[in-house]
């Protein structure tokens, strides 16, 4: 198999290193809170990671420009709705600058006021835990107060593009003996 031949380039062009990072294939998640003024703000993420099971926290980031940043600031708790393929459209709807994002947007209202994507892969309701600056991003961390999950696919971003799971072929060994390993078990085991 040929390598693709390498660009090196420093770290100080911008968008040789935010293509470099791009190569790392995330998850898409919407990011949401309630202002203090009682606004519902919303935002497209894919800075999302889990930090902690004992305590159970998680992370995502946000531009030090972003105009919501004084309403997750402030609002002392955020949801992160992890979005299945079926929900690619809210992806470029919540990237968007718009007076109400939730307007047209099956949702309900969960821990601290904040909103619930409908029919999202996962949701994690959290307690903002601490704040912590990070170059031109802030990040939070959040304490897990509660979770829900479903099974479906996950939206992918990898490269500048949306992308779609594809199991990863059976070895032969494995295929033989798939009546003793089923593919959901293969697939909690690799992705858990």
């Amino acid at each position: 198999m040929n390598q693709p031949r390498m660009s090196f380039k420093t770290v100080e062009d911008p968008m040789h290193l935010r293509q470099a990072l791009g190569r790392y294939a995330t998850g898409v998640t919407v990011v949401t809170t309630r202002g203090p003024d009682g606004k519902l703000e919303g935002l497209t993420a894919n800075s999302f990671s889990s930090v902690s099971l004992d305590p159970p926290l998680v992370l995502w980031s946000l531009q030090k420009r972003a105009p919501s940043l004084e309403s997750f600031r402030s609002s002392g708790s955020f949801a992160v709705n992890v979005l299945g393929t079926h929900q690619h459209s809210h992806c470029k709807h919540f990237a968007t600058p718009a007076q109400d994002k939730f307007a047209d947007i099956a949702h309900e209202i969960g821990f601290g006021g904040c909103p619930l994507l409908t029919d999202s892969l996962a949701t994690f309701e959290c307690s903002t835990h601490s704040v912590v600056e990070g170059g031109d991003h802030l990040i939070f961390i959040g304490r897990v107060e509660r979770a829900v999950y479903a099974d479906g696919e996950p939206l992918i971003f990898s490269a500048g593009s949306f992308c779609v799971p594809a199991l990863f072929p059976k070895p032969e060994s494995v295929r033989e003996a798939s009546t003793i390993v089923q593919p959901a078990a293969i697939q909690r085991e690799c992705c858990s």
